[in-house]
């Protein structure tokens, strides 16, 4: 194999002003854009993400019944003690056209009793029920469908809080034209109480016709003096002939707007939907161009509990966590975490025309020519432990968010987060040729990708959206983007939706300053450094008052509190994403301040913790490798870490000038670490004892850290460990769970295999067709380009944004390495805005499978180091680099 051409080139800057990036400036729209002829119905496999790094929402799109599903980052129970969980906030209903469709709901015999009536059953709120005292008559609820008659497919009921005598057990369903002759459309006998409060039951029927009334006639239970459910939900379809037309919604990453657009009646309708961090509230307008052509009513929701009321225009919903407890799902009658936030959320309406007032805990709309709706939400959290995690109540934060944005021109709004937004996307762009169905609708794209993989744009697209996830989801002032980055339904949630230390986490921030983004890391260094001081009380807790620094558990929290197992080596792992964010910014101010007492409490944790062997070699003590295998002494996953840590804290101490004595300490124990070695059948070993499985193919890969994201192991300065590295790699197969495949692209291309890297990047895109816990082999790409574990966890878009820059340049080795595992599939391609550690920034084309030219911008004067893969062996200047910035 020929070696890659290495040249030091610094030019004049007399010549490198007259260089410019021959990268064009026009954008392909299907690179920046997903759209779809349908609404969604399904949070995440279908509906769009908004957010401005702490407010988000899920956008569906619908035509009669908008939903915005709506989060904010740090509406979290748990403390110091235990994990706890991010939690679902509620949800914004935008009911319209109420001609078209609506629904009317009655019980002859069903007395309301302290407000739980039979609207508590329709109003979409599982922490509200209907219930009262049956006197063994049978309940009876009706429905009526408002406008055109429609067909019911299928119903779900949501048991109650408590009591599971009171759920219903036997019951029909009907249906009617004429309220006179009733058709029954499903019964069910004798069905046990629901194995969980609030919990969903669905049931399909086979059911074409449309029906103007259903009925529902439940049996009074025999074994309960009460009856109950918290909601009854209808699928009710819309019929062939739809009222609407013309309809799509699509999301402009480019620009961070929603737009749903469809014409109804012979009126073409308009909205848009953004997320604004200038003004820190979420905006959705609604347009027309016919005057008074909006009718209808706005209702706010919440997960827990909170009184919902309205004021002028405004609906609020305060409340607090006091009591919530994972996993359960309702509150408890004491509290169960140390601390409990409060939070709130305001909705706001503007109107233009019509009329508008608070009607029956809705924000009613009458003739309105166009609407604006401003949403704010937000807790008390403060990310400083000295002050117990918590500061002022929200309310006036909120009060006074919303009121400025009431007061300014919408288009003013609109412009001010365009601008803000467009100051980090418009930094980066890549560039690969349309297919010829890059001008599908996104989801018909993602369908046709399964049999022919030449949309190569598609490829690109799904990079641009993880940048576009990630300004969406983590922002200076924000909490770090956790598993699935902001966007959340539950209070129940896969796996607490939390910060999981053992791949996820430092895999949502590998690609971040890749590509040049790197103010959306800050949360995650601000929220390190906040947990320390609980994690060093918890870590002399577990192993005992000698040991200095900290560790982590797998589950963490954000008071700093951690559950499921301990797993010393993940606070390393994490510290290196902190030296990492330094070598690509080169911010001595941020090292010294933040990532530095991070550094070198963990190595004094280690100095402490690690053991030696008989021979004088220091390894980890008895310890997991991450969900997989024995817990054994010395294993990889650990000592890997110890070496990247040891030689990231020497690097971090020489360019402060700080800490001599103490980091000849540590380059003495880097000296004595037993470092990885090659086992029986050439793999790279898991463990010290040589006991890997050659038919093992477990989705973890924590024996390849020192390939990636560590710096060890590397085919052009340890080829023999790289080989041994691809070997085990390749024993484990290119499939997987999604952050396992999102690894696995990393891997790959760390190894200069570009066209195995690609491979497994297409084995991403394929489409994903459950939202259930999956555990190995299921990972995959929903209609809305989520991927999936599944179900949808947003490291694996994060994942394979960082794989797909790595096969473009890499930098990990002290220069910059320009295509060095580009894919065949890619034989032309431009980027711009590819950020090198160092603190250079790199624009690129390359043909034919060779670089054609780049432009490398230095951003500290100095000259990098350039290889170029594919070229010849000569130390001449190549004519291929421009130099700018160099002092």
């Amino acid at each position: 194999m020929k070696q890659p051409h290495i040249i030091s080139c610094p030019l004049t800057l007399a010549i490198a002003t007259l260089i410019t990036s021959s990268f064009s400036t026009v954008a392909s729209p299907t690179s920046h854009t997903l759209w779809y002829q349908q609404p969604a119905d399904n949070w995440q496999t279908e509906a769009l993400p908004i957010g401005n790094g702490k407010l988000g929402a899920m956008v569906f799109g619908q035509v009669e019944r908008e939903r915005i599903m709506f989060n904010e980052d740090s509406l979290w129970i748990g403390d110091e003690g235990d994990t706890g969980s991010y939690q679902g906030f509620g949800d914004v209903f935008i009911q319209l056209h109420p001609e078209a469709f609506s629904l009317k709901f009655n019980s002859p015999n069903a007395g309301q009793s302290g407000g739980e009536g039979i609207d508590q059953a329709f109003d979409n709120n599982a922490n509200s029920k209907w219930c009262f005292e049956h006197k063994n008559q049978a309940i009876v609820a009706i429905i009526e469908v408002g406008g055109k008659a429609r067909p019911l497919t299928e119903y779900s009921i949501v048991s109650g809080n408590d009591v599971p005598d009171r759920d219903p057990s036997t019951w029909k369903l009907q249906g009617s034209n004429d309220q006179r002759n009733w058709n029954t459309l499903d019964q069910q006998n004798d069905i046990p109480p629901w194995p969980k409060r609030k919990q969903t039951k669905t049931f399909k029927i086979k059911n074409k016709t449309a029906y103007a009334h259903y009925r529902f006639i439940f049996e009074a239970s025999k074994t309960s003096t009460h009856f109950q459910v918290a909601d009854i939900n209808l699928n009710i379809q819309a019929q062939s002939t739809t009222q609407y037309s013309n309809y799509r919604r699509k999301l402009d990453i480019q620009q961070a707007v929603h737009e749903t657009t469809y014409t109804y009646n012979g009126v073409n309708y308009r909205r848009e939907a953004f997320s604004s961090a200038p003004a820190g509230v979420m905006v959705f307008r609604f347009e027309a161009n016919q005057k008074a052509a909006h009718t209808g009513t706005i209702e706010l929701t919440d997960l827990h509990e909170a009184k919902i009321q309205g004021e002028g225009t405004t609906l609020t919903a305060s409340g607090d966590l006091v009591g919530y407890k994972y996993p359960k799902t309702e509150r408890q009658s004491k509290p169960t975490y140390q601390i409990a936030l409060d939070y709130e959320s305001q909705v706001k309406v503007i109107n233009e025309g019509g009329q508008i007032k608070i009607h029956e805990g809705k924000i009613a709309f009458k003739g309105c020519d166009s609407l604006t709706v401003i949403v704010g939400a937000g807790t008390n959290y403060l990310n400083q432990r000295d002050k117990g995690w918590k500061g002022e109540h929200p309310h006036q934060r909120i009060s006074r968010q919303i009121t400025t944005a009431a007061k300014t021109p919408y288009g003013e709004l609109k412009k001010q987060h365009i601008a803000d937004f467009q100051r980090l996307y418009n930094r980066f762009e890549v560039r690969l040729p349309d297919g010829k169905n890059s001008k599908l609708p996104t989801d018909q794209r993602l369908t046709a990708y399964q049999s022919e993989r030449s949309d190569l744009s598609l490829e690109a697209l799904q990079l641009h959206y993880a940048r576009y996830l990630m300004i969406a989801c983590s922002r200076p002032g924000s909490l770090p983007a956790n598993l699935q980055g902001l966007w959340n339904e539950s209070i129940n949630p896969p796996w607490r939706c939390d910060y999981h230390s053992d791949v996820n986490l430092q895999m949502n921030y590998w690609f971040v300053d890749q590509t040049n983004i790197s103010e959306c890391f800050q949360p995650l260094a601000d929220y390190q450094f906040s947990v320390r001081g609980a994690r060093i009380d918890a870590t002399k807790k577990q192993f005992g008052d000698h040991i200095r620094g900290w560790a982590t558990r797998s589950e963490n929290g954000i008071f700093g509190g951690s559950s499921y197992l301990w797993v010393p080596g993940d606070a390393a792992w994490l510290a290196q994403n902190l030296w990492d964010h330094y070598a690509y910014t080169r911010d001595k101010s941020y090292l010294k301040n933040t990532a530095y007492p991070i550094l070198k409490e963990l190595c004094e944790f280690w100095e402490d913790y690690a053991i030696k062997t008989k021979d004088g070699k220091l390894i980890s003590p008895p310890s997991v490798s991450p969900e997989h295998g024995p817990k054994l002494p010395g294993n990889s996953y650990e000592d890997q870490l110890m070496y990247d840590l040891f030689t990231n804290y020497i690097e971090a101490s020489t360019d402060l000038d700080i800490d001599a004595d103490y980091r000849k300490k540590v380059t003495e124990m880097r000296s004595k670490l037993l470092g990885p070695q090659i086992g029986k059948w050439g793999q790279l070993q898991e463990w010290m004892e040589d006991r890997d499985d050659p038919k093992n193919q477990h989705r973890h890969l924590s024996h390849l850290i020192a390939v990636y994201p560590g710096r060890q192991i590397a085919p052009l300065t340890t080829p023999e460990l790289a080989k041994a590295a691809a070997t085990s790699l390749d024993a484990r197969g290119d499939d997987g769970t999604g952050w396992s495949i999102g690894w696995k692209i990393n891997l790959w291309a760390r190894l200069n295999d570009g066209d195995r890297a690609h491979r497994i990047l297409q084995n991403s895109l394929r489409v994903c067709k459950t939202t259930q816990i999956v555990m190995n082999y299921a990972g995959g790409t929903y209609p809305n380009l989520l991927m999936a574990h599944p179900p949808f966890q947003i490291e694996a878009n994060f994942g394979y944004a960082s794989g797909f820059c790595e096969l473009l340049m890499q930098s990990h080795l002290g220069e910059i390495h320009l295509l060095p595992s580009l894919p065949s599939s890619w034989p032309d391609g431009k980027i711009k805005g590819l950020k090198a550690r160092g603190n250079y920034e790199i624009d690129m084309e390359w043909a034919n499978g060779k670089l054609k030219s780049a432009t490398i911008t230095s951003n500290n004067g100095t000259t990098p180091k350039v290889r170029i893969a594919n070229a010849p062996n000569h130390s001449a200047k190549d004519k291929r680099i421009k130099m700018t910035g160099v002092k």
